[in-house]
């Protein structure tokens, strides 16, 4: 079981983390920025594993603060990302309708 101090500094952890996959998205280095989630959710498992109970006082508004923080870089990394997503998905629809045609007239 981690203490409330180790808990508070895992997800201040995270944070560091998380503005490092903001900077990642912002270079189009999408490669980091895999790397990194994987490493986000590596800390969400030691969360898991090792108790994420309730915190009070000075380590509560550190779990506070640093969730705030990532929400806020979670919903800039996803404004930038989501144009690509979006080109993405495009190619693999029309990719998925060239097969669907060569199939369907044997081409």
């Amino acid at each position: 079981m981690m203490t409330g101090s180790e808990i508070a500094s895992l997800y201040e952890a995270m944070v560091g983390i998380t503005d490092q996959m903001l900077a990642a998205a912002a270079a189009s280095d999408w490669d980091r920025l895999q790397q990194l989630e994987r490493q986000c959710a590596a800390c969400v498992r030691q969360l898991k594993d090792n108790g994420d109970g309730p915190l009070a006082g000075q380590e509560r508004v550190r779990k506070v603060n640093a969730i705030r923080k990532m929400l806020d870089s979670d919903r800039k990394i996803r404004d930038l990302t989501q144009p690509c997503m979006t080109k993405l998905q495009a190619i693999t629809n029309n990719k998925t309708v060239e097969r669907r045609v060569a199939r369907a007239y044997g081409v």
